[in-house]
């Protein structure tokens, strides 16, 4: 029996059960997005504290225990003082000193190892129970597949600062947030697709669309962000609308190939974050106005207006971050609101599509 002619027949009962299945299941999905959004701010956090290579070893089971004698602490400083870091920044840095930042990084892996428990044990115990759908089974799996990347690519990006360099690479940095974001935006898109949705029509032709170039556009800003962040450019030119006095500055192409610049050059990369930002604003700015001109009173009319406060705000804590030079409050805000922004267009652009149409998971 198809999955339209089971509806057709289903029972209350039926209704009722996948009805109850589900709340559950957004419930657990919920909370994965919350514990992926604590990891990615520690995870910013660790950034910008300089604690990301404060650990020198992939041990993904005895990592889990941090040192817990003066022995045991002395050790891992010492595997710490044999990178270049430790020889050419913090050389003066003491035991003491050297807990702090060791414990931004164990606390940034420990949350990455729970997320997985979070995720595996109960998809493990949804799926044996029949409570999840067929439907989902695969795209579920699929991002626990993901996740398990992840802890590769993180990994591959900390071990790109133990040889030769003083931090990680940026080109790393912005591979590992922007997988922990497509891991975000795809369980908020599955968690969305699970919600009761409006039978409101789209504003006009061109609705979907423009919401799904917007969420594309939040998670290209947030790579572009990450390059600042790996290059630390966001110390430098600290003033909002002029960057180093001018609306277009001079320098951005100064090394060659040109397009090196667009990665390395720390004055280009924030130049086209900011531009990246401008951008950003214009579409949703632009598919606001479309929604409410098309059809105010619909729910995708009033998401589009709640975006784009989002976004102003977004942009506000950016810009107040920036003449601040970065620090670490303003600086975290600014990257939990970017993952906001992102969840948020995603949420919208996923109710153009409707709710999944209900299936038993046994069928």
């Amino acid at each position: 029996m198809s999955a339209t002619t089971a509806t057709a027949y289903r029972s209350p009962s039926d209704t009722d059960r996948i009805d109850r299945d589900r709340r559950q299941v957004r419930r657990w999905l919920g909370f994965v997005l919350f514990t992926l959004f604590v990891l990615v701010l520690v995870g910013g956090a660790t950034r910008l504290t300089e604690s990301g290579l404060s650990i020198t070893e992939w041990k993904p089971i005895h990592g889990v225990v941090p040192p817990l004698t003066d022995v045991e602490w002395q050790e891992e400083f010492d595997l710490y003082k044999r990178i270049p870091q430790y020889q050419q920044v913090n050389k003066d840095m003491t035991v003491e000193e050297f807990k702090t930042i060791f414990w931004w990084e164990w606390a940034h892996r420990l949350i990455a190892r729970s997320i997985g428990f979070v995720f595996a044990v109960p998809l493990a115990f949804f799926w044996l129970t029949g409570r999840i759908e067929k439907k989902l089974r695969w795209p579920l799996v699929g991002l626990l597949a993901l996740g398990g990347f992840q802890g590769f690519i993180g990994w591959w990006m900390v071990s790109s600062g133990l040889a030769e360099r003083v931090s990680v690479s940026q080109y790393r940095l912005a591979t590992h947030l922007t997988i922990a974001c497509l891991i975000f935006a795809w369980t908020a898109w599955l968690m969305r697709a699970l919600s009761p949705h409006s039978d409101d029509a789209a504003p006009t032709d061109r609705s979907r669309r423009m919401a799904g170039i917007i969420a594309c556009m939040a998670i290209f800003q947030i790579y572009l962000g990450a390059l600042v962040a790996g290059l630390d450019a966001g110390l430098t030119y600290n003033t909002w609308p002029l960057m180093d006095g001018a609306l277009v500055p001079g320098g951005l192409f100064v090394q060659q190939p040109w397009w090196i610049n667009l990665f390395e050059n720390p004055k280009t990369v924030q130049f086209v974050h900011r531009i990246g930002a401008y951008v950003l604003f214009a579409l949703v700015v632009m598919h606001m106005i479309a929604s409410l001109r098309a059809a105010p009173e619909t729910t995708h009319a009033r998401r589009a207006l709640v975006l784009f406060g989002l976004v102003c705000l977004q942009a506000t804590i950016g810009i107040l971050t920036l003449i601040w030079q970065v620090p670490l409050g303003w600086a975290l805000a600014h990257q939990g609101g970017a993952l906001v922004v992102l969840g948020f267009a995603i949420a919208h652009w996923r109710g153009f599509y409707g709710e999944y149409p209900r299936e038993i998971a046994d069928d």
